[in-house]
């Protein structure tokens, strides 16, 4: 529809997460530079946080797209797995037998696992998002998973992905064995009104925009006041947006057109702020 009308390549504005798409922002820069750090340093926790739509998933992919073959890098979305399970769930996605196993067979079952792929000069990192989930104890479990070593090396390593109240919850006196594991941490935050339209702008870029249709500075400083900079709350308007100036067959977005499509989704029940929380 709108792609065809403005000789775009494709949806600039796409929820599904694509490395593609990737925005080099002050903020997400520091961000992917702690995680290639962690990597680096081969052992550890580290931890990134932020609020919901700010980027956390398009670092993973932007991380794993990145990876050498020596590293066997699994991710798991937990959704406030007991400990037990967590184990399972952890054992499944490296595709080893977990089915019917007690703890202690399932805890050997990874230690030999992870023994096998040190000695074979591959390192395993586990990705865990929605950390903010987990329960306490299966956070616990996740430290004395990364206690296995062999010759003073470390097996796995993890990195945390969580929502502002993993960062309430790591500060709590019982996460102290845990956070003297955490190497590294980061805090996203939305974008400032600059790299908003930055943001915009790259995305346009990337799908063969010229420009057509123009966007104007007061429509861009209302598209950040709406949004808040928040990537996935951008993603979301800005499909609207385009989609309102094709039926408007615009060529020039202003103040007007943004006004109009903010009006048009506060009338629609589903499209409220509890669309973008989720």
């Amino acid at each position: 529809m709108y792609q065809i009308f403005y000789n775009l390549t494709g949806r600039a504005f796409q929820l599904s997460v694509n490395p593609q798409f990737f925005y080099g922002s002050t903020i997400h820069k520091r961000a992917i530079s702690y995680l290639r750090y962690g990597l680096i340093q081969g052992e550890g926790f580290i931890a990134i946080t932020g609020p919901v739509g700010t980027g956390k998933s398009m670092l993973v992919q932007m991380l794993i797209s990145e990876l050498e073959n020596d590293v066997i890098a699994t991710q798991i979305g937990t959704t406030q797995l007991e400990s037990s399970d967590m184990l399972r769930y952890i054992a499944a996605s490296y595709h080893l037998t977990y089915e019917g196993l007690t703890k202690a067979a399932l805890l050997k079952n990874l230690e030999s696992f992870l023994i096998n792929q040190t000695q074979r000069g591959r390192r395993v990192l586990l990705i865990v998002d929605e950390a903010q989930d987990l329960p306490s104890d299966s956070l616990e479990e996740l430290r004395l998973l990364s206690n296995f070593q062999i010759n003073g090396k470390a097996l796995l390593q993890c990195f945390l992905l969580g929502q502002n109240e993993l960062r309430q919850i790591l500060a709590l006196k019982s996460m102290e064995h845990l956070r003297q594991r955490i190497i590294a941490a980061y805090h996203l935050s939305p974008l400032g009104r600059e790299e908003t339209q930055g943001y915009i702008e790259h995305r346009l870029k990337h799908v063969g925009w010229s420009k057509d249709p123009v966007i104007t500075h007061d429509a861009y400083q209302l598209i950040y006041e709406h949004t808040q900079g928040i990537p996935r709350r951008i993603n979301i308007f800005c499909e609207r947006l385009l989609l309102h100036a094709y039926t408007e067959e615009l060529h020039t977005i202003n103040e007007d057109a943004v006004k109009s499509v903010i009006k048009e989704t506060s009338l629609e029940s589903f499209t409220n702020e509890s669309t973008f929380s989720n």
